[in-house]
């Protein structure tokens, strides 16, 4: 019997521990990450955002933030732990060692008077005719009783003084970590036992392994489905205009498995009538375009038709069955836009570069979802190249409200940013018609943009100017500045009802071509990793180099402190191309604001591979290389001009094109105006 409760109370404690061994480390791991993570609480303050309620520090939100499967998961764990351990340490019974001095309330070595004294006086106190508690009953005949008699027997005595136990020696007892039921069941438990064991250690981590396999197999590590990714890769071709992003975007295996019900038949209809100006249809067969529009599979008609509704702001008339499809598309589509990033940017050609042209594409059609602006507001109007796109993320901002301002003259984004706010705030108030309020919330969101400074140069690690086949190392300094002074924010994105972080890709391509040679996304929220980033990757270069230590502490100690003053650092390696002369462009994209891309240009001069394999040395000061730069400005010119966005006339402003062209590989710029990236079809 008291083997029996010993395995019982061991299989707790083995229970127990194989519990806590996996869930205390976990915890303890999620507490740390917790802690060093930054509150994301830096917004957009503006009046729209409020309204949103996404920022919003409710109760029910963030019971809702806390009531994950994971968290809900570790919580209940705890739960279970904490019962174990008051079970085993107040319910359970505990085996216990039989003493008969203790239960007799004598020291060991007692006389025999002592003996009889002490059970004649328990005797009065539990004996069955003094006291009718069933439980002082069954305490005098198991204990007290044993006890006297293994006192009073001069064998039990001796055996108990001389081995601890009235019955002499005792043997070492293993006990098994099982429950009762399992070892009293006579022939059956080793049947039971044997299932338990199958169960247990070989059905229950098979099970596991096979469900952890099936979701790898489907998901990538983005938790995006290897479907999307063939998908995509698929359909992506290097001409492939923005407007077509959108029919690749839409293809997605996530939103091919959405429900398509008979009962959004009639709302869908509504819906296309609202958004159809948007739909590029052709307005001459506008019959036929229809016809072959809802031919499409059902799934791609839905989802084109939602995320033109939401970049029209018609969501508000949606059922509550197509709002559930409506916020879960809009969830999903960040983590889709970001793998259509890289599946562009793939190495595709035969130089191993990838493809320019539907980068931006799907970067630009990201920002227009972020900020909920349709794709026709890209087109050029009235002199202005870029459209009216940035100005509709604005608040309170409307088509209407862009054509009073254009009245005074403002053609640019970036000329109505550059106002002073004085002049400004006339211009909203007394031409546009907004109230005070509307000034101020447009006033904070005008601070929260950034502005991207990028400084860029290419060269051969420990050698003077670049040759045919050399490894070549991009080092660009990212800096961001906002007019209110913070680096780390979120966007502007009322009618975004997710949370989204900035992300700017750096994109260093060949724009005749249609190539990147070098891609990486760069990112303000996190300022520790961005340290630890740029101290290794400074303190490595230096050290190949063969600096000493005094320099190597300079030189991370100044990109520490470029990196606190809002600066990223970004390095890649490329193969040298053939010798000639080579004009690039780094595009720093932002893949949520409209109107704060830039783009530099830069030309990589390539030498000839010497015969004795010495260095020449290129030089670039002088009228010469001055002339060289004139010389080609135009045929730059001509280039950029097939790479302008599809919404945009093919006309570039020509003091913009002069920015930025420099020689020997190396660039400067400052830019806070949106560039048009992609081309005609």
């Amino acid at each position: 019997m008291a083997a029996a409760e010993e395995n019982s109370s061991l299989f707790l404690i083995f229970i127990l521990t194989m519990i806590a061994l996996p869930l205390v480390p976990y915890t303890i791991m999620r507490l740390c990450r917790a802690a060093n993570v930054k509150a994301k609480t830096i917004h957009c303050r503006c009046s729209g955002c409020h309204r949103s309620g996404k920022y919003r520090k409710s109760i029910y939100k963030r019971i809702s933030n806390f009531s994950t499967c994971s968290n809900l998961t570790i919580l209940l764990l705890w739960i279970v732990m904490i019962f174990l351990v008051y079970y085993i340490k107040h319910v359970s019974r505990e085996v216990q060692v039989f003493e008969p001095y203790s239960i007799l309330g004598l020291e060991p070595g007692a006389s025999e008077s002592d003996i009889k004294k002490s059970y004649r006086r328990l005797s009065i106190q539990y004996h069955p005719d003094k006291n009718p508690d069933p439980e002082a009953h069954k305490y005098f005949v198991e204990f007290i009783s044993k006890a006297y008699q293994a006192l009073t027997d001069p064998v039990s005595r001796e055996n108990y003084e001389k081995y601890g136990h009235p019955d002499g020696r005792q043997g070492m007892q293993m006990g098994i970590a099982l429950p009762k039921f399992l070892l009293n069941m006579d022939g059956a438990s080793g049947g039971i036992m044997l299932l338990g064991i199958v169960g247990l250690c070989i059905l229950l981590p098979l099970m596991i392994a096979v469900i952890y396999l099936s979701r790898s197999s489907k998901y990538t590590g983005n938790y995006v489905m290897h479907q999307t990714l063939s998908t995509y890769y698929y359909f992506m071709k290097p001409s492939l205009a923005p407007s077509k992003v959108m029919d690749v975007f839409i293809k997605a295996a996530e939103y091919m498995e959405m429900p398509v019900r008979r009962s959004d038949d009639e709302p869908l209809q509504k819906l296309f009538v609202a958004v159809r100006s948007e739909l590029n249809l052709d307005l001459k067969n506008i019959r036929t375009e229809q016809a072959k529009f809802w031919k499409q599979h059902p799934s791609l008609v839905k989802m084109e038709l939602l995320i033109q509704a939401h970049l029209t702001g018609e969501s508000f008339a949606l059922t509550p069955a197509l709002l559930k499809d409506y916020r879960h598309m809009l969830e999903l589509a960040p983590r889709l836009l970001d793998e259509l990033v890289k599946i562009a940017l793939l190495p595709r050609s035969p130089h191993g570069f990838g493809w320019l042209r539907p980068a931006i594409g799907v970067i630009e059609l990201s920002q227009n979802i972020i900020q909920a602006v349709p794709l026709s507001a890209r087109k050029a109007s009235g002199g202005n190249s870029e459209g009216i796109a940035p100005f509709l993320q604005l608040p309170h901002f409307t088509e209407t409200v862009v054509k009073k301002i254009a009245r005074k003259k403002i053609r640019s984004f970036q000329e109505f940013c550059d106002m002073p706010v004085e002049e400004r705030a006339m211009l909203l108030t007394q031409v546009a018609g907004l109230s005070d309020e509307g000034a101020q919330d447009v006033e904070l969101v005008l601070e929260m943009i950034p502005s991207i400074e990028v400084d860029i140069k290419c060269e051969t690690e420990g050698e003077e100017g670049i040759q045919e086949g050399d490894v070549v190392t991009m080092y660009a300094w990212v800096s961001l500045h906002r007019r209110n002074g913070l680096t780390a924010a979120l966007p502007h994105a009322p009618s975004f009802p997710f949370h989204k972080e900035e992300n700017f890709w750096l994109l260093l391509a060949d724009a005749a071509s249609n190539e990147v040679w070098l891609s990486q996304k760069v990112s303000f929220m996190d300022e520790t990793t961005a340290i630890t980033a740029a101290s290794k990757a400074i303190q490595e270069t230096q050290e190949a180099l063969g600096a000493s230590a005094k320099e190597i502490g300079i030189a991370v100690r100044e990109a520490v402190d470029r990196v606190k003053k809002g600066s990223r650092l970004v390095m890649g390696k490329f193969q040298a191309p053939a010798e000639g002369t080579h004009n690039l462009t780094s595009f720093c994209l932002c893949d949520a604001w409209i109107g704060c891309d830039t783009k530099t240009s830069l030309k990589l001069k390539v030498l000839k591979r010497s015969r004795a394999g010495t260095r020449g040395h290129v030089a670039e000061e002088g009228p010469v290389a001055e002339d060289g730069i004139e010389e080609e400005e135009e045929e730059e010119e001509e280039e950029y001009d097939d790479y302008e966005s599809e919404y945009s006339d093919d006309e570039e402003d020509e003091k913009s094109k002069g920015k930025g062209k420099v020689a020997n590989g190396v660039a400067h710029q400052k830019a806070n105006s949106d560039i048009d990236s992609g081309s005609d079809d």
